[in-house]
């Protein structure tokens, strides 16, 4: 809840669909929060959101410029870390993103908030925003395994993309593991899974808990 979050593991395991699934087990948004995110959402020219008060997810593929995320214009304009504040940014194969891309989610990451400068004007936006980032272990996907093809440089190169910097400020790492053929194919594994509705109700239960007792979730804690 707020804790951003790294899923590191091979193709098909899913990792783009259950950061997806993220969204519909947090709490919805009061009144003022929906009403602010609404705001950011008419000042980028996006129109009023259909459901003001679900969760804003946000997605973007690993090609997306600096100023997509951050924002600008002549007249600076929200990009995704605003357009996603109040909760979710899902940043889909990380390490494919260029460098200065991953490291103009530094501040945010730290500050919540977006300072976006030109010659003409000068903009601060919200951007407390959850990100969800997903990965390969290795460039074909599969380290660890006998399908492997990666040299350990290749790896090293791979993995380095992403600054130690950056990394510090992702709370929850997951290696997400693969499951095999005749695990799907097993009649006798029970799915005995657990609805949205009831998770969102103990992670509302949770948040209130935090926000009563400091006044802000965990994630949003100081030292």
């Amino acid at each position: 809840m707020g804790h951003h979050l790294l899923l590191c593991g091979p193709p098909a395991t899913e990792k783009t669909m259950l950061a997806s699934r993220l969204a519909g087990i947090l709490p919805p948004l009061s009144n003022s929060e929906a009403m602010e995110v609404a705001s950011i959402h008419l000042m980028a020219g996006k129109g009023l959101r259909e459901h003001i008060w679900f969760i804003p997810f946000r997605a973007t593929h690993h090609t997306a410029s600096a100023a997509t995320l951050v924002g600008g214009g002549g007249t600076p304009k929200p990009g995704e870390i605003s357009l996603a504040h109040l909760d979710i940014l899902l940043l889909d194969e990380l390490p494919e993103s260029s460098r200065s891309v991953l490291e103009v989610l530094r501040e945010p990451l730290e500050s919540r908030q977006i300072l976006i400068s030109r010659v003409a004007a000068q903009a601060r936006y919200p951007a407390s925003f959850q990100l969800v980032a997903a990965m390969n272990p290795c460039p074909c996907g599969y380290s660890g395994s006998k399908r492997c093809v990666c040299s350990l440089d290749q790896i090293t190169r791979y993995q380095h993309k992403m600054s130690g910097p950056l990394l510090d400020r992702i709370d929850l790492q997951v290696q997400v593991l693969a499951i095999e053929n005749k695990q799907l194919l097993d009649q006798e594994v029970k799915l005995d899974g657990e609805t949205n509705e009831r998770i969102q109700d103990r992670v509302c239960k949770a948040r209130n808990l935090q926000l009563r007792r400091q006044g802000k979730i965990n994630a949003h804690l100081t030292s």
